[in-house]
């Protein structure tokens, strides 16, 4: 599994946005890799755990997953026309996480937060 893992990092590290598993697949079959569509799955989720891989869910609600830029807990600004993603730190959001979660007497909280729009680029080409 490292050697599957490691290539599937590897594919990631190599490209700026996110891509789905089966763009991992496609991508590394068209390179002469053996590898079966799980083995990718369990690879990401793999990396995953690691903290080496982001995943979020795009608008259509597919698993997408890109390279870490950043070791530190952060979340993403995600165009939706170009995909372009940017790592966000939210102070505010993991204070009101932990209050929320407190409110309701839950421990050990954990989240996720995604945050989809237009970049400034998508929103210039759109208007001309």
């Amino acid at each position: 599994m490292s050697k599957s893992r490691d290539a599937v990092h590897e594919i990631l590290r190599h490209n700026t946005g996110f891509r789905s598993a089966q763009d991992v697949f496609t991508e590394m079959r068209a390179d002469g890799a053996k590898i079966g569509l799980t083995t990718v799955y369990r690879a990401l989720q793999s990396l995953c755990d690691d903290g080496r891989v982001d995943v979020l869910r795009n608008d259509d609600g597919e698993s997408v997953y890109r390279a870490c830029q950043s070791q530190a807990h952060h979340h993403h600004l995600v165009c939706r026309h170009c995909g372009r993603t940017v790592e966000v730190a939210g102070p505010d959001v993991e204070r009101w996480a932990e209050v929320v979660g407190a409110e309701h007497g839950f421990t050990q909280i954990t989240h996720t937060v995604e945050v989809f729009g237009t970049c400034a680029s998508c929103t210039a080409a759109m208007s001309d």
